[in-house]
């Protein structure tokens, strides 16, 4: 063994090539040990984990896939359903007043309350609102009955040849003083209602229009100039 230590320690290691077979052969796998350790650390194990990322990446990607096509194979019955939703709305708003029937509507509100009994102390119709497919007519009023005479009316109101939907807002219902302060049973209903009305084709459009020109979708004009 002190032989062995003794030439060990005589190599000299400017001069591998003078060394005897085995210490070459034992060099040579220590020194292909040592590549292989390095060139593991420094590109392999890298790539593993990144690999390992990779993998992951792809079972997310995979399940989210899978979700999507799911949703996609939905996505054809959604369509329909929605178009059959859009008709219905279709058919419900057409049953509404038109513009041109607005005007006699709001004459027939009138007379079904004069009719009923009930005074119209005040009845005022105001510049209507246009909404997004159809536009609401409020009316301030003031009418003078008893329950029976406003019973009436709802009912009248509700037998008009057209649908009528009125809303009630700020509404106020008390008992009417009468002269010296005696009330008799009438009542006094005041406050606002709305009436509404389905929009026609031109209405639409120019609804669409501002709401695209209100997001900043608006065509820009052309500019003014020409041949003089």
């Amino acid at each position: 063994m002190s032989q062995k230590k003794t030439s060990l320690k005589n190599l000299d290691i400017n001069n591998i090539g003078a060394w005897p077979q085995n210490a070459k052969i034992g060099f040579s796998v220590i020194l292909a040990l040592f590549i292989l350790a390095f060139a593991y650390f420094l590109f392999i194990k890298g790539k593993t984990e990144t690999l390992e990322s990779l993998e992951g990446e792809e079972v997310r990607l995979r399940q989210d896939f899978e979700k999507e096509q799911a949703k996609a194979a939905n996505l054809e019955p959604l369509k329909q359903q929605l178009a059959q939703m859009e008709q219905v709305l279709q058919q419900m708003l057409r049953q509404l007043p038109s513009k041109t029937e607005m005007p006699d509507l709001i004459i027939d509100i009138s007379q079904t309350a004069l009719s009923s009994g009930l005074a119209n102390e005040l009845f005022q119709p105001e510049p209507e609102t246009l909404k997004e497919f159809y536009a609401e007519k409020p009316i301030q009023l003031r009418m003078v009955g008893n329950y029976h005479q406003f019973g009436a009316f709802v009912s009248g109101v509700a037998s008009l040849p057209r649908v009528v939907i009125l809303t009630m807002h700020d509404i106020s219902l008390k008992p009417k003083e009468g002269k010296g302060g005696v009330n008799r049973g009438a009542l006094e209903l005041s406050g606002t209602v709305k009436t509404y009305r389905y929009l026609d084709e031109k209405e639409v459009a120019d609804q669409e229009a501002a709401a695209a020109a209100a997001n900043g979708q608006a065509t820009p004009a052309p500019a003014a100039g020409g041949a003089p």
